[in-house]
């Protein structure tokens, strides 16, 4: 299987950090895997390329709001949860159903009324927004 994400999420150690990519900002496929078939999840393949690639990176992993490690990973209300911000009072996730999906679309969940909304994009252009807009926000 190609990597079709992999190269531009580490790309983004040098944009954000400034410096070089190194392989223990990553996660190896082989433990990814491991853990997935642990949990008995099914993960898109963007998330599973993000978690290869970032996975071990914390400063991109907790740089605004928490990508979930990956025994983290969780199912609920028929989505793949992966993300929460600090207050949680959002959680992002994909579809379960949408898993075969190479980059689904990503929604967010209110944790107090339990609504999802759709952010109408997908995990790759989520994740490269949101990144940019915390490190280039000027506040």
């Amino acid at each position: 299987m190609s990597d079709m994400f992999v190269e531009k999420f580490r790309g983004l150690v040098p944009l954000y950090l400034a410096e070089p990519w190194q392989e223990a900002d990553g996660i190896t496929l082989v433990d990814l895997d491991t853990v997935f078939k642990e949990l008995q999840i099914k993960v898109p393949l963007v998330l599973r390329e993000f978690l290869h690639a970032l996975g071990n990176c914390e400063e991109l992993m907790e740089a605004y709001y928490y990508f979930w490690d990956p025994e983290e990973l969780e199912i609920e209300d028929g989505y793949l949860l992966f993300l929460e911000d600090e207050d949680e009072a959002y959680t992002w996730g994909m579809l379960v159903d949408q898993a075969d999906v190479p980059d689904p679309i990503v929604w967010r969940r209110n944790n107090a009324t339990g609504a999802w909304v759709n952010e109408e994009g997908t995990f790759s252009e989520f994740v490269f927004d949101m990144l940019d807009w915390v490190f280039t926000d000027e506040d």
